[in-house]
């Protein structure tokens, strides 16, 4: 962004916060009317004047959790889509100030912006991993267990006690905590790519798909298998292959009863069709192969 974009962006932030910060407090008693204008009415200038009331609680919210790294402004905006939906969801009936409800959905909007944003890598999906994200540093600062980069075991403990959380979460996020992004195109120090240039960190990473050989033998096989099994089936009968198909060659493989309904016999006698014709391939893909059961059992 250019400084000149930047110094204003600052400028219309700082007098957004001074303008709402400005708005009069809401009585208990005025405060219900506009919600149950909006909750009943769908009164959008009651709707303004309350969310207006209070974005000071916003801006409040935001401004204690600047202290991850994200800007102020972004902050707020997710602020205040807590804000909104708190009104679009409240009921001025239950006997709740507003401004107390909306207060949760505020904070949840913004922690849950800060554990999208907050690493390229996605810190937190679980109510543990989100109360970890929030409370670890705080419990270690309480316990006197930030001194050093990897916490004791009596720390755990003691944190995963606390929040009732299991002790591998709290492993796992303390290494997310202490560990920082890196770029996969930055350079690795002390290691030279060979080529004039200095190795990055993509080049260590190992590639675990098959190689065009492995590919190529694999297609190779499997067309071969294909072949076999096809000619394998040539060997059965009429019925006989309509059960190994309806049995073995479909996704869901029916039931014994619901063939031999079908063909007007005992689910018994499909059974023993079906071994007969499960020999007959045996014998046939004996003639191609030594390795037959991988072929029968899997059709």
């Amino acid at each position: 962004m250019p400084a000149t974009s930047a110094v204003s962006s600052q400028g219309s932030e700082r007098k957004f916060i001074r303008t709402a910060m400005k708005a009069p407090l809401l009585e208990a008693d005025h405060e219900l009317d506009l919600a149950r204008a909006w909750h009943d009415h769908k009164d959008e200038d009651a709707l303004h004047e309350l969310t207006s009331a209070y974005m000071r609680l916003v801006i409040a919210m935001a401004a204690r959790f600047r202290i991850y790294g994200l800007p102020m402004g972004d902050l707020v905006q997710e602020g205040n889509v807590g804000l909104m939906q708190a009104a679009q969801r409240f009921d001025p009936e239950r006997g709740v100030r507003f401004s107390t409800y909306a207060s949760w959905w505020i904070r949840s909007s913004i922690q849950d912006y800060i554990l999208r944003n907050w690493s390229i890598v996605r810190t937190g999906t679980t109510a543990a991993q989100k109360s970890l994200f929030f409370n670890l540093r705080r419990l270690r600062a309480l316990i006197n267990d930030g001194g050093s980069a990897t916490m004791s075991p009596e720390g755990r403990t003691f944190v995963a006690t606390q929040l009732r959380v299991p002790m591998r979460d709290v492993e796992n996020m303390e290494s997310r905590l202490s560990a920082s992004d890196r770029s996969l195109n930055a350079a690795v120090p002390g290691m030279d790519s060979g080529e004039g240039g200095s190795m990055e960190w993509q080049d260590l990473l190992a590639d675990e798909r098959p190689d065009p050989e492995d590919e190529t033998t694999d297609a190779h096989d499997a067309d071969v298998r294909r072949r076999w099994l096809a000619r394998a089936l040539e060997t059965l009968s009429e019925r006989e292959l309509f059960i190994i198909k309806r049995r073995r060659l479909s996704e869901d493989g029916e039931t014994l009863e619901s063939l031999g309904k079908e063909l007007g016999i005992s689910k018994e006698r499909v059974r023993q069709v079906e071994h007969q014709a499960l020999n007959k391939l045996r014998a046939a893909l004996l003639k191609e192969t030594d390795d037959v059961d991988a072929l029968v059992d899997g059709a």
